[in-house]
């Protein structure tokens, strides 16, 4: 995985609640088992209609908003534990997502998978979305170390919260995998003891 250390960036505003997974990334686009295409697919059924035509109302069709920041209203990534809703998000480009609130399972793929999860107050959230919508060019900057969020435009910050093995490995560019292997050499001198 990519490391994450500092990200300042635009971002991409989708103030919608209660995003399930079945909309980030519909059922019907889950036969894969690799990870490649999945961002092509993100909110498909919100980014096109049934002919495949762009829909130009939704914001990932925007070209006024882009970014590698995504700030979502509350409850985003619940319904179904698919893991491809992460990979979807990733896949589009988005290293984080900004929330008043995560599924749990979600914020685990998420994390799995290189995109941090963010979570701010409602009050920084609604702040988030009022600034963008009169200034796409607002940004954001996220700081994993010190664990804060700035809204670059108000000079806001908020702390937000991490597990610390997966700030590590973000931090560090690991995968569970990547973690193991780095400590290999203390893994084999506790076997030696034993």
């Amino acid at each position: 995985m990519e490391k994450f250390q500092t990200l300042t960036s635009t971002f991409v505003p989708l103030p919608i609640e209660n995003v399930d997974t079945d909309q980030i990334i519909p059922a019907r686009f889950l036969k894969a088992t690799t990870r490649e295409g999945f961002g092509d697919n993100l909110f498909a059924d919100w980014r096109y209609d049934k002919a495949g035509n762009k829909i130009s109302t939704f914001v990932l069709n925007n070209p006024t908003y882009s970014g590698a920041v995504l700030v979502a209203g509350k409850n985003f990534g619940s319904g179904s534990s698919r893991e491809h809703a992460a990979w979807a998000v990733a896949g589009y480009g988005f290293k984080v997502v900004v929330s008043s609130f995560f599924a749990d399972i979600f914020k685990g793929n998420a994390l799995n998978n290189g995109v941090l999860p963010v979570v701010v107050s409602e009050g920084f959230l609604a702040n988030l979305f009022a600034e963008v919508t009169a200034d796409a060019s607002t940004t954001v900057t996220v700081d994993l170390q010190a664990q804060t969020i700035t809204d670059n435009k108000s000079g806001k910050t908020e702390s937000f919260q991490i597990n610390s093995y997966k700030r590590n490995c973000l931090l560090n560019g690991f995968d569970d995998i990547d973690y193991l292997l780095s400590n290999k050499d203390k893994i084999e001198a506790w076997e030696a003891k034993a």
